[in-house]
């Protein structure tokens, strides 16, 4: 209801309470307009408003008009449905007094009438009970609201049922007894009350959540009243410890200031609250706590989050699985949830932790014993698999969509809105990035979803969830494929702004700067066939995220959105400013490589998707004709992945990293060239390709370039030519091997090879081909070049190289001893044949050393030249006589492994060789010359940029 609604309900009850007795019928009649559930529910807060303040005959007046004159029971609620209510109340009353509260006897009668744990029973109880305490003397007064008071303790922790009714028949019990427990007259057991009530409200699922906590908090503050810490230290940090979590979750007031008071108030508690006096206590003071320090703003993020799973920690000592099993697994979904946001250590390990918690806490947290708390830490599940870096990303992301599907079974609307809320808001995001299925289906399912949790969360009731919410919706229209582009951007540009009304950068400033990325984002998209002015609001909008998103304190975060402004000065011909932002970006990205290199796989992804930022710079100096320059970043940008593709091998430390430099000036390039030497050094852009044609006496290099045709015909030969090789049906690959020489033309003709060598000198006898991605699958010194092949027209040969850095490295290297070979020869029984008359290229090769070592047929194993690899990976020594060897020669069967390059390897007798291995463990620093004579030894993956 808007607040125009609620005003004119408050002025019909003012309305109401005034008139005549009797004639409220006709004040109903004149404003039928107003008559509604939504009526009935503001009377009834009403009523318990009146009720706390002590106006028992007000309370009770409001009450009879919703029961009498607006059926707040229901037109089914006959007098003997009444009678059958009353007399279970009236039963589960005297059990209590009875049995002075004992869970054994009440909770079996309550079972068995759950039916009629509901709304009507809480309404029913406040009635009997205004009408019985008002006729009561004072002591039986006292001692009939002690029975009430027992019964709401009961019914709050009873398991079975509605639980949102029976914290509504607690909260009635509590309050009406209130009235009976004054703090004039009973100070402690008023504080008491007022502690139990705080609870209440605190888990109450029904009304308004804001209002929810702001009662919470003011019950908790009134029994502090009473609850001295000098007089009643116990209770005092109990209440300290209540206030803590409300505080924690509180909704209206500064966040960041509701946080410091919830963190105030719990070390306030542990002052009392030891482990060692209060273990338990402490233990869930320790937990509310981890909670206060895990949504803090103040202070250093990073440093909250740790001081927040620390805690969690400390309460896993005292709750063990075994004595406190829902503790327990209360932590450990609270502990997920730290893990999940975890900035130090690595990200991809934080989110496995985080995922292992929360499963931990569903061994405890089942749906048949507590539904509510499963769909939490489902919920939970859900968004960390949306998050997860390990496994497959499209595999994950179904794995959230499943568990966020059987959230909302539990979490329905009518039942838990907030949380049916927020579960929607958290599909919509997994549908959002979902990699199977139509995309543009998916991104329908999203914004639905957005959209619907809006209904729920709304700005004045949770605006921070409101705002994350607008922030997403804004994202979906921003990618959206139905619909108008430009309406859809302009829908995303209202979705930030809706946004930023609340995360303004003094309260939200991270968030802040989150969303005004998106804003620029959005904004940049609507530059074409848009006024100039959207390119000033993305630049501004950029601008004011970077005021917030500092290279130290969010260097990722620095980097994307200078990337981003570096992209609309590019889009609009600012070159010089696209170049200076874009060469801040690198600094910051380059700076992180520290990171990727300690084995942090989440930064390592994010790092290959940094290749596009290379590629803009190089396009930026080509326009500018600094082409120097432009070869300088395509070799720094080969130099830092190919650190990182390193890394990637299992086991692979920073220590086993080739030495190269972060980037090579253009004159260090020409002095690895000798007058007769060329380099054609390919790239790859979006819409063409080039090649940069490198000699020691030119001071640039000459450049050839492509049309976008020659790329798409290139991209369609590639197809063509690995979908031959990999056929199937055609093992032996006889299709393949009977196409190769009109294919080699072909490609010939698309990369344009005879334009390309008339821009080679002709005093160079010797070529070095340095292809790009996956130019380096094909036989490129094979080309038909001018009624011969390229080999052929360079009597001093054709190499290849990675690129310029390794070709530097190689030539640094002086190693002149060529007298010693290993070997491994035939290890497969396939190419057993001829072993006893050990021919082969290895017989050959062996002639010419003096020492040869050579592992022949089942002597040729892996274990034979990792020595312990099978006992322990960490303790693994090469073979001596590699290790000292000046020539390394493998004869025998390779492979290539598309989906993981770095489980590629040679086939030796007892296991594949792989190049994990290769790269973690051989150090081959007296070696000179190490062949490979094995098939698929050349290749490299397809969706790699290297």
């Amino acid at each position: 209801m808007n607040e125009q609604r609620l005003h004119a309900y408050n002025q019909l009850i003012q309305n109401l309470l005034d008139c005549p007795s009797g004639e409220e019928p006709e004040v109903l009649a004149a404003n039928q307009n107003l008559v509604d559930a939504d009526l009935v529910q503001v009377m009834l807060q009403m009523a318990s408003k009146l009720i706390r303040q002590g106006e028992l005959d007000q309370a009770n007046r409001l009450m009879n008009i919703a029961r009498h004159q607006l059926g707040v029971y229901g037109d089914s609620l006959s007098s003997t449905t009444e009678e059958k209510y009353l007399n279970f109340l009236l039963d589960v009353l005297q059990a209590t007094e009875e049995t002075k509260g004992d869970a054994q006897v009440i909770y079996p009668l309550l079972e068995a009438n759950t039916d009629k744990l509901n709304d009507i029973f809480a309404e029913l109880l406040r009635l009997w009970a205004i009408n019985t305490l008002a006729e009561a003397e004072p002591d039986a007064a006292a001692d009939i609201a002690m029975v009430i008071v027992t019964f709401s303790n009961r019914i709050s922790d009873f398991p079975l049922g509605s639980k949102a009714s029976n914290i509504e028949i607690a909260i009635a019990g509590y309050e009406i007894t209130l009235t009976v427990y004054t703090r004039s007259a009973f100070p402690q057991q008023w504080a008491i009350l007022q502690n139990n009530l705080g609870a209440a409200y605190f888990y109450r699922i029904q009304g308004e959540r804001a209002n929810n906590i702001e009662m919470a908090i003011a019950a908790s503050r009134a029994a502090l009243k009473v609850y001295t810490r000098s007089a009643f230290p116990q209770e005092w940090a109990m209440t300290q410890n209540n206030l803590a979590a409300a505080l924690s979750d509180r909704i209206q007031g500064e966040q960041a200031d509701n946080i410091e008071m919830a963190i105030a108030a719990s070390r306030a508690a542990l002052e009392v609250y030891t482990r060692s006096d209060f273990p338990v206590d402490w233990a869930t003071t320790q937990n509310n706590l981890g909670a206060a320090y895990s949504n803090r703003i103040l202070g250093e993020r990073s440093e909250n989050l740790e001081k927040a799973i620390a805690a969690y920690y400390a309460v896993l000592e005292v709750k063990t699985r075994n004595a406190f099993p829902e503790g327990w697994s209360m932590t450990q979904n609270n502990l997920g949830a730290a893990y999940s946001v975890r900035i130090l250590g690595e990200r991809a390990e934080n989110l496995e932790k985080a995922i292992a918690a929360y499963y931990a806490a569903l061994e405890v947290r089942t749906r048949s014993a507590f539904p509510e708390d499963w769909a939490m830490t489902q919920n939970n599940l859900a968004t960390a698999y949306g998050k997860r870096i390990l496994g497959e990303r499209a595999e994950n992301l179904e794995l959230a969509i499943t568990a966020f599907t059987d959230t909302l079974k539990v979490y329905t609307r009518s039942t838990f809105p907030e949380n049916w809320a927020r579960t929607q808001n958290n599909l919509g995001l997994a549908y959002h990035y979902r990699i199977l299925g139509e995309r543009a289906e998916n991104l329908e399912k999203a914004i639905a979803a957005y959209s619907v949790a809006l209904e729920v969360l709304t700005r004045s009731t949770f605006p921070q969830d409101w705002a994350m919410t607008q922030n997403n919706l804004g994202l979906a229209y921003g990618d959206r494929i139905l619909g108008e582009r430009v309406e859809n951007l302009n829908l995303a540009i209202a979705a930030y702004f809706a946004a930023l009304s609340v995360y303004t950068h003094s309260a939200f400033p991270e968030k802040w700067a989150m969303t005004q990325n998106n804003l620029g984002n959005a904004y940049r998209d609507r530059i074409k066939g848009e006024e100039a002015e959207n390119i000033e609001l993305a630049i501004t909008a950029y601008s004011a995220a970077l005021e917030v998103y500092s290279r130290i304190a969010f260097p990722q975060n620095h980097a994307t959105t200078l990337f981003n402004l570096g992209l609309v000065y590019q889009d609009t011909k600012q070159f010089d400013l696209a170049y200076n932002t874009f060469a801040s970006t690198i600094a910051t990205v380059e700076a992180l490589r520290g990171d990727i290199v300690s084995g942090d796989e989440a930064k390592r992804k994010q790092a290959e998707e940094w290749n596009q930022l290379y590629r803009r710079i190089v396009e930026v100096c080509l326009a500018m004709g600094r082409d120097t320059e432009a070869i300088e970043y395509i070799e720094r940008s080969k130099t830092r992945i190919l650190v990182e593709l390193l890394t990637k091998a299992t086991l692979t430390s920073p220590e086993n990293l080739p030495l190269v430099n972060s980037s090579t000036h253009f004159g260090e390039i020409q002095n690895l060239l000798d007058n007769k030497t060329a380099i054609i050094e390919w790239y790859l852009f979006d819409d063409c390709f080039r090649a940069f044609i490198i000699t020691r006496d030119n001071n640039k290099p000459a450049i050839w370039h492509s049309n976008e045709q020659d790329l798409d015909a290139l991209i369609d030969w590639r197809n063509e030519y690995l979908g031959d090789y990999y056929n199937l049906e055609d093992e032996n690959k006889i299709q393949w091997q009977n196409q190769l020489e009109e294919r080699l033309k072909k490609l010939a003709e698309i990369l344009h090879i005879e334009q390309i060598i008339d821009l080679v000198p002709e005093q160079c006898k010797r070529l070095i081909l340095i292809p790009h991605r996956y130019l380096h699958l094909f036989p490129l010194h094979a080309l038909p070049v001018k009624e011969s092949y390229l080999i052929d027209l360079f009597p001093n040969g054709v190499g290849y190289a990675p690129s310029c850095q390794l070709l530097q490295q190689v030539q640094l290297r002086q190693r002149p001893d060529f007298k010693s070979l290993f070997a491994i020869q035939n290890p497969t029984e396939d190419l057993y044949q001829g072993y006893e008359k050990d021919l082969g290229a290895v017989a050959a090769i062996k002639k010419q050393f003096a020492d040869a070592h050579i592992l022949k047929q089942d002597q040729a194993k892996k274990s034979a030249i990792l020595l312990g690899i099978n006992e322990n990976i960490h303790n693994v020594t090469l073979n001596e006589k590699l290790l000292k060897a000046n020539c390394a020669f493998f004869f025998c069967h390779g492979y290539f492994d598309f989906a993981s390059p770095q489980d590629s390897g040679l086939q030796l007798a007892d296991g594949n060789l792989t190049l994990a291995d290769i790269i973690t463990h051989f150090k081959l620093e007296n070696c000179r010359l190490v062949t490979l004579s094995a098939c698929e030894t050349g290749l490299n993956g397809l969706h790699k940029h290297e």
